[in-house]
């Protein structure tokens, strides 16, 4: 059975599936600390919303490929990548905070693109800062 798991394409699967699992999760709880609904605002066409989110989708992708990258086990990956959403989710509480003469979700919600666009460059850059430091 060992060779079966250390198979490259059963890995591949495994790894991708996780990843797959966790990016739901991690975007659910995106969407539980955002005032608004970010699939029925992509679906009626508010941009800043779909960047953002694009934003925060390939943040969280690129801390797991340095995640997969840095680690052997699938544990060792999935750990390291939820810390890697926490620090994105921490750094956009931190870009809420330090926009204290407008509130980010307002802004995004209400199809600011220019918010969004900063929003989703924010999470990209993160996330290849957060990647960086994954050992």
């Amino acid at each position: 059975m060992s060779a079966f798991w250390e198979n490259a394409f059963v890995a591949s699967a495994a790894r991708y599936s996780v990843v797959i699992l966790c990016m739901i999760l991690f975007l659910a709880i995106f969407e539980l600390v955002t005032s608004y609904k970010n699939w029925q605002e992509i679906k009626q066409g508010n941009f800043a919303v779909a960047m953002a989110t694009g934003g925060k989708v390939f943040g969280i992708a690129n801390v797991f490929r340095f995640s997969i990258q840095h680690n052997d086990t699938i544990l060792e990956s999935v750990s390291w990548g939820a810390f890697g959403f926490l620090l994105l989710l921490i750094g956009y509480f931190i870009f809420e905070f330090l926009t204290p003469t407008y509130k980010i979700d307002e802004e995004i919600g209400n199809d600011n693109r220019a918010v969004g666009f900063l929003s989703m460059v924010l999470s990209i850059g993160l996330s290849f800062i957060i990647g960086a430091s994954i050992i």
